[in-house]
């Protein structure tokens, strides 16, 4: 669903009059509402692995930096070298210090601010790493932000799951309970979720 059709779906229920454009508008109200679309659109992205955020990054050495829409690894088997083999984690820095002066058969991983390294470094040869994109918003013509750049721009997670969170973020912003909507979004979010990993 379009981000114009969603933010409209959201104005029936608070009780706003529909807007003709929310992206570039002038009026307050739509400027407030795209702001709360983007928050609450990050915030889904951030909580649930959905499937089509998932993406393989092809490793070609050791240090390598993040993928430009890099958010996090995918939990569990997120890195595997060439050869199909996993990559153990190291979370920890000095344990990494000791790992990468020391280089064993067995290939180590660890995350930074900036990238991902590797023990030894041979192992990052050909590697992957499965992370999950910050660019939730797709384009018309299918290309994928972090930003929302237009009206005609829509969510990759079910639209349903925004109108939802953008209730009650919109019903918190003008001062009126939202309890019961936070409550039903919560609900609904871990219905998709559950949805999502079982496609």
């Amino acid at each position: 669903m379009k981000f114009i059709d969603l933010v409209n779906e959201v104005c029936d229920v608070v009780k706003l009059d529909r807007f003709d454009s929310v992206y570039g508008a002038n009026d307050e109200s739509a400027q407030t509402m795209l702001s709360l679309a983007w928050e609450g659109g990050c915030e889904i992205a951030r909580r649930v692995d959905w499937r089509d955020l998932v993406k393989a990054f092809p490793v070609v050495s050791a240090p390598s930096a993040f993928p430009p829409d890099f958010q996090r690894v995918v939990l569990g088997g997120s890195v595997m070298t060439a050869a199909g083999d996993f990559v153990r984690p190291v979370s920890n820095r000095g344990q990494w210090r000791f790992i990468s002066a020391h280089p064993s058969a067995q290939p180590y991983y660890f995350l930074n601010e900036t990238g991902i390294d590797f023990s030894p470094a041979s192992a990052a040869i050909g590697a992957s790493l499965l992370y999950l994109s910050k660019e939730w918003v797709r384009a018309s013509n299918g290309s994928t932000s972090s930003m929302i750049q237009s009206d005609d721009d829509e969510p990759i997670f079910p639209s349903e799951l925004l109108i939802k969170n953008l209730v009650w973020r919109w019903r918190r912003y003008n001062g009126v309970d939202y309890s019961d909507h936070l409550a039903e979004f919560e609900a609904d979010l871990g219905q998709y979720e559950t949805a999502d990993k079982a496609a």
